[in-house]
C-alpha cells in the first residue's frame, strides 16, 4: 500500500457523513440575509419550508437545526442601521425542500 491510499471507503468519506446527506436535503443553517455566512442565494431560489414545533411558518430569517434554534423578526421594529430586529426562538426544527412535493425528504435533528 503506497502513502497516497488512504482507508476511507465510500461510507466513511466527510462527505456523506453528518445529517444532511444528499441533494434533496436543506442545509443544516441557512439565512435570508445576504451577510451572514450562512446565506446561500441558490438553495433559497429553491424554497425552503420551515416546520417550528410542530408549525409551518413563512416569517423565518434564519435557522440552525443542529442547534435548535431559528430567527424571526421582532414586528415592524428596526435597528439603527434600518435592518429589522430578530429574536431567536429555541425548539425542534425541520427544513425541506418545497419544490420536491410532499413526500419531500426531510432535514431534522437526529434524536
Amino acid at each position: 500500500m503506497s502513502d497516497t491510499d488512504t482507508d476511507q471507503t465510500p461510507e466513511t468519506t466527510p462527505a456523506t457523513t453528518g445529517a444532511s446527506t444528499g441533494p434533496d436535503v436543506p442545509p443544516d443553517q441557512l439565512a435570508i440575509d445576504p451577510r451572514s455566512p450562512h446565506f446561500d442565494a441558490e438553495k433559497l431560489q429553491r424554497g425552503v419550508a420551515i416546520r417550528f414545533k410542530g408549525r409551518v411558518r413563512t416569517d423565518i430569517e434564519a435557522y440552525s437545526i443542529p442547534e435548535g434554534w431559528v430567527r424571526v423578526q421582532a414586528g415592524k421594529t428596526m435597528d439603527r442601521k434600518g435592518r429589522p430586529l430578530t429574536i431567536k426562538l429555541s425548539g425542534p426544527v425541520e427544513a425541506w425542500y418545497e419544490d420536491l412535493g410532499e413526500d419531500a425528504p426531510v432535514n431534522r435533528k437526529a434524536d
